[in-house]
């Protein structure tokens, strides 16, 4: 997929990859609370997830179900991607920097990083 999601597409796919197949009224019902968006809303932006390539459907009986076609794995790194070269020039360093220094990571993020990077090391030793 080439087109990146806008955050109300992100809310339906969220959805879909949480629940899916499902009809047009049941996306509806599990997302009226969060959004309070029409049937006829969720029917735009399916057709726009479709033509992104984001989503399909398949009949049963009179109703389409749809899933989702993008897997979430890389819907979210296309979006990290995306992120980090508009805010941080793409560098996933000065982003961590920025987090440190806004004392924006708790001991505990501080901690699942560094095992993380510890993890990373190890599988990139030979």
């Amino acid at each position: 997929m080439k087109t990146g999601l806008s955050g109300g597409e992100w809310t339906l796919m969220k959805a879909l990859w949480d629940a899916a197949p499902m009809t047009i009224t049941q996306l509806t019902a599990a997302l009226k609370d969060e959004t309070g968006w029409s049937k006829h809303t969720i029917i735009s932006m399916l057709s726009r997830l479709e033509t992104k390539g984001a989503v399909t459907y398949y009949k049963e009986g009179r109703a389409k179900r749809y899933e989702a076609k993008l897997p979430q794995s890389e819907a979210i790194q296309t979006e990290t991607r995306h992120f980090l070269d508009k805010v941080f020039n793409g560098s996933l360093g000065v982003m961590v920097h920025s987090m440190v220094d806004s004392h924006a990571l708790s001991t505990e993020e501080l901690a699942e990083l560094s095992a993380i990077l510890e993890q990373a090391k190890g599988e990139s030793s030979p």
